[in-house]
């Protein structure tokens, strides 16, 4: 098993439906949301990033909006730090998070 995985920002787009490829629930989805906003919420919640700039989404391919990869932590699953990412952005000013 991987020791890691990939967070792409439409995982938690404002905007965008869940066949679009979006994974949290709608009230905690932003507008806006950046590769470098991801990575400052997952460092203070204590994980190890890596930001890829050059990524690009599959489902969004004519995008490149970047992706982080992030080092897996103690049985938190991907929804569970998607989720804990999310709290962690609203809690950023407006310019760098949420709307």
């Amino acid at each position: 098993m991987a020791d890691h995985f990939y967070v792409y920002p439409a995982y938690l787009a404002r905007g965008l439906s869940r066949a679009d490829g979006r994974r949290v629930a709608e009230p905690t989805t932003m507008k806006d949301v950046t590769v470098d906003a991801i990575a400052q919420a997952a460092k203070r919640l204590g994980y190890r990033v890596e930001v890829e700039v050059e990524k690009q989404y599959p489902r969004l391919v004519p995008s490149y909006g970047g992706r982080v990869k992030v080092t897996k932590k103690g049985g938190v699953s991907k929804s569970q730090f998607l989720r804990l990412v999310a709290a962690e952005l609203a809690k950023l000013p407006p310019t760098g998070g949420p709307h």
